[in-house]
């Protein structure tokens, strides 16, 4: 993949987590249009509830546990894409019209790349998404995100900013890294 930027995810401040230490992600673009994207989770890894790993596939409600985020917007546009990307290797990919306006009739024409791995101090999610599943537009507005379960069941959120008293990464607001096709 790329080598990018990493991006420091921030705490939303209505939910702490201390398992958690930092969070830092990177998006680059590939020759070829795809997204690389890379987060890494720094903290205690018994303090983090990981999904156990199943076969890999599209699963809906994957922000429910843990798991990162991506939101990808075409510059001057209201529509835009989520991605959830789980530890389990599941997936979930849509498209939304506007703002929580999810298109019901989407369906996903190519598969994004996942890999996991933990280590002593948290784990590393890499996502390849292929140019198919992006919005087809020269220059991309990206929100990263995630979402930690915690031992105990609460939930934190983290993103590269939080734009609303209460964690919302479908604001546009949040989706703060620019990036142009090559």
């Amino acid at each position: 993949m790329p080598t990018a930027i990493e991006h420091s995810l921030l705490c939303h401040p209505a939910t702490p987590c201390v398992a958690v230490r930092a969070i830092t992600a990177s998006a680059s673009l590939t020759a070829s249009g795809a997204l690389a994207l890379h987060f890494k989770v720094q903290g205690e890894p018994d303090g983090i509830r990981i999904p156990a790993l199943q076969p890999s596939g599209v699963a809906d409600g994957l922000w429910q546990h843990t798991c990162c985020e991506a939101f990808v917007a075409a510059v001057d546009s209201s529509e835009y894409c989520e991605f959830n990307f789980s530890p389990s290797s599941q997936w979930a990919a849509y498209r939304f019209l506007a703002y929580r306006e999810r298109d019901a009739g989407f369906v996903p024409p190519a598969v994004p790349q996942l890999s996991f791995q933990r280590h002593a101090e948290g784990f590393r999610l890499t996502a390849l998404i292929p140019s198919e599943l992006l919005p087809p537009a020269r220059v991309l507005h990206i929100g990263l995100s995630a979402v930690i379960e915690a031992a105990d069941g609460g939930k934190s959120y983290w993103a590269l900013a939080h734009a609303a008293v209460q964690p919302d990464f479908h604001l546009g607001q949040s989706f703060t890294l620019t990036l142009a096709r090559p």
